[in-house]
């Protein structure tokens, strides 16, 4: 099975494009980063590093410090598939950052969107 190429693209070419949708909604790139650093255990200074390396999706995920045990709590349909479903980890794993992305940029509160 050929692995999807979104494994392949860096996280940092991605990333601007997180920022604006959330810019666009009034949002802001601290919150984005609060998001992924939640999600992943990176700090913002490791976070920082990993654009800068362009690190690949697949690569950020699998060096993740600690992924959040929460992030299971993440549900609902991104791209036309519930997220809940998805059967390959990494896939999960970027969907599951799509959708915390997407609840950012619709307004819902920064302590739902971190299940606390």
């Amino acid at each position: 099975m050929t692995k999807h190429r979104i494994y392949s693209v860096s996280v940092a070419s991605v990333y601007p494009h997180y920022v604006a949708k959330a810019e666009k909604k009034g949002r802001t790139k601290a919150e984005v980063d609060e998001i992924i650093c939640w999600l992943t255990g990176y700090s913002r200074e490791s976070l920082d590093d990993q654009l800068a390396r362009n690190t690949n999706f697949e690569d950020f995920f699998a060096q993740a410090p600690e992924m959040n045990p929460s992030r299971s709590q993440i549900t609902g349909v991104i791209c036309g598939v519930r997220v809940e479903e998805i059967q390959e980890t990494t896939m999960r794993e970027i969907r599951y950052l799509d959708k915390l992305i997407d609840e950012l940029a619709k307004g819902r509160a920064m302590e739902k969107i971190l299940r606390k």
